[in-house]
């Protein structure tokens, strides 16, 4: 398997893409989206940094991220995998009768980097650093319209899975953007917390 380069700390933003365990539709229903965005939105403010944009797709999602104040985006991605998966395995076990769980049970875990997140995710996301306006616009585009692309939506207004609601009508929802942040007063704040 290739070698990952991470670009980080020219204070970029970061274009994540993460997919679900051998792209099983493992975020398919209204339960699973919510939760993820309850727990993205927890990590925001505790790593501190931008979220500019997401889509929560049934077998993936994409966000678009600057570099948090704490950890770097590697560790937001490992720490959200961790709580996804861990959060979803729960709500599973409570529903699910032990029949219905051979399906996890069966899929293969291969090394030790993959135990955490083998149930849930594929274990690497693709980080694409964003260096234009130009590159944020269409990556912003490229995730709105996903769902439409997808037959999901008619419009991407329509998917509660979006930043998109954000941005056209101010909806807030459960994870709202803050384009607003801003590197350079993290930055301040955390000198000034020293």
């Amino acid at each position: 398997m290739k070698h990952l380069e991470r670009r980080y700390g020219a204070g970029q933003l970061h274009f994540i893409t993460c997919s679900c365990y051998r792209r099983m539709p493992l975020l398919g229903t209204a339960r699973a989206r919510d939760c993820f965005l309850t727990i993205l939105s927890g990590l925001r403010a505790r790593y501190d940094f931008a979220l500019l944009g997401y889509v929560v797709m049934p077998e993936h999602i994409h966000l678009l991220i600057s570099e948090p104040r704490i950890g770097t985006p590697s560790t937001v991605m490992q720490v959200l995998k961790q709580c996804v998966s861990r959060a979803m395995r729960r709500k599973r076990r409570r529903r699910a009768s032990s029949g219905q769980m051979r399906l996890w049970d069966e899929i293969p875990l291969n090394g030790p980097h993959l135990k955490r997140y083998a149930h849930f995710w594929q274990a690497r996301f693709y980080d694409f650093n964003v260096w234009t306006d130009k590159e944020r616009y269409e990556k912003m585009n490229y995730m709105h319209f996903n769902p439409v692309k997808r037959g999901l939506v008619e419009h991407p207004k329509e998917c509660r899975w979006s930043s998109h609601r954000f941005y056209s009508t101010g909806e807030k929802g459960l994870c709202a953007p803050n384009p607003a942040w801003k590197p350079s007063e993290a930055k301040n704040k955390s000198k000034s917390l020293k």
